[in-house]
């Protein structure tokens, strides 16, 4: 079955439970795990009126914040026994990294966690895990 999952994550309470089910089945198979966050690009440009905060302290302020979210998936991992690596990459969509960081970590499948929108404000709305069922090839794992 599947020996090396991706594991996204933003920190979020949806993302944390993934997480958990994410290192459960990846035990049960003897699997390894990449943890990824996909970074936040600057969000200004230079003819903007207003900068609120200058790019190197932007930029250093959303990857301390993607250590904290990458660090807690690799203690967890390592609580569970489980090998874990870490990635963390700048897109303009987090689906794109996504699938950006499970094709070139060589994963065979993504685990992610679903808002659970149904309807039209499913539909409307979309979700990342949606994108990325969509765009990729690799096995969806969706948790909820």
């Amino acid at each position: 079955m599947f020996k090396h999952l991706l594991i996204p994550t933003d920190g979020s309470e949806l993302s944390h439970k993934a997480m958990q089910g994410a290192l459960e089945l990846a035990t049960a198979l003897n699997a390894k795990v990449t943890a990824y966050v996909c970074l936040e690009q600057y969000p200004y440009t230079p003819f903007s009126e207003i900068v609120v905060e200058a790019p190197q302290a932007f930029h250093e302020r959303v990857e301390n914040q993607a250590r904290i979210y990458l660090k807690e998936v690799t203690d967890a991992a390592q609580k569970a026994g489980v090998a874990c690596t870490t990635d963390m990459t700048t897109f303009a969509a987090p689906y794109l990294g996504i699938i950006d960081a499970a094709e070139r970590h060589g994963c065979d499948a993504i685990f992610m966690a679903s808002h659970g929108r149904r309807g039209l404000s499913g539909l409307l709305l979309g979700s990342e895990t949606q994108k990325v069922l969509t765009h990729t090839a690799i096995p969806v794992v969706v948790y909820r």
